[in-house]
């Protein structure tokens, strides 16, 4: 099992779990996963629990805040892009049309960060690593192996992605589909692709998570057992493999994928 120590500018390096109830999501994801689910207090008020896979980090999850909730923020994984400096992010976002919902902050003395919303309303988050870096694993089985925005403008968005971390956009015809990989030097960093009116009402724009799992089919069964909820059901992507979309059982959604192939 590779581990990663750091991640480089550009490259989503984690994602945690923001839910309406933490001990069910605990116990959704850990029987789906086999994740361990640690309770880490970091506040008088908050409790920050720590997901890993063996003894290696794969990501977090923690409640909703009282005030989080009034916004009707939903249950959602959030997505973490690697920074050298997140002020400066944050400003460079800001100059491009993104909207922050704080300035930068520390947390502790693990990294520097902030929420951003791009122009065409998705939220994503930005890092910069003091004393961690991010996910210990990724591109293994029950850990993350792809980010994918999906968007209502794909040519707004890509502007601003390209624009704020160097991104080249390469589009390419997938099936009836326009599919852009954001490549991070040589490496695509993520996907993006349009929110079309097939896929139901009221989808927002948003970033998505997929983590990679053994047997495409199988997971989705067990998912729907313990109470999520199939979005997408599994469908086969050429050359790529097996995905399927779920919503955990409090409402956060999130994809699996049997890739054919590690990732490049």
């Amino acid at each position: 099992m590779p581990e990663f120590t750091e991640y480089k500018p550009g490259t989503f390096c984690c994602i945690d779990l923001a839910t309406t109830d933490t001990e069910g999501a605990k116990k959704f994801y850990g029987e789906l996963f086999g994740w361990e689910l640690t309770d880490q207090p970091v506040g008088p008020d908050m409790v920050y629990t720590g997901i890993t896979q063996g003894d290696k980090a794969v990501g977090a999850l923690y409640a909703l805040s009282e005030e989080m909730r009034e916004m009707n923020i939903p249950p959602m994984w959030m997505s973490y892009i690697s920074v050298e400096n997140a002020d400066e992010t944050a400003a460079k976002a800001k100059e491009l049309g993104g909207t922050m919902n704080s300035d930068p902050f520390d947390v502790m003395d693990f990294g520097r960060m902030t929420v951003i919303q791009d122009p065409t309303g998705a939220y994503f988050s930005i890092w910069q690593p003091k004393k961690h870096h991010g996910a210990e694993i990724a591109n293994e089985p029950v850990s993350l192996v792809w980010n994918e925005l999906m968007t209502n403008d794909v040519d707004k968005a890509g502007a601003f992605y390209t624009k704020l971390f160097g991104y080249a956009a390469d589009t390419q015809k997938m099936g009836d589909v326009n599919y852009t990989s954001f490549m991070n030097g040589d490496r695509p960093a993520a996907g993006m692709m349009a929110i079309t009116p097939e896929m139901g009402e009221g989808i927002p724009p948003h970033w998505g998570i997929y983590l990679a799992v053994d047997d495409c089919d199988a997971t989705l069964a067990k998912a729907e057992s313990l109470g999520g909820r199939v979005i997408a059901p599994a469908n086969e992507i050429p050359e790529v493999g097996r995905f399927a979309v779920i919503a955990d059982p409090q409402g956060a959604v999130f994809g699996i994928i049997k890739l054919l192939k590690p990732p490049a």
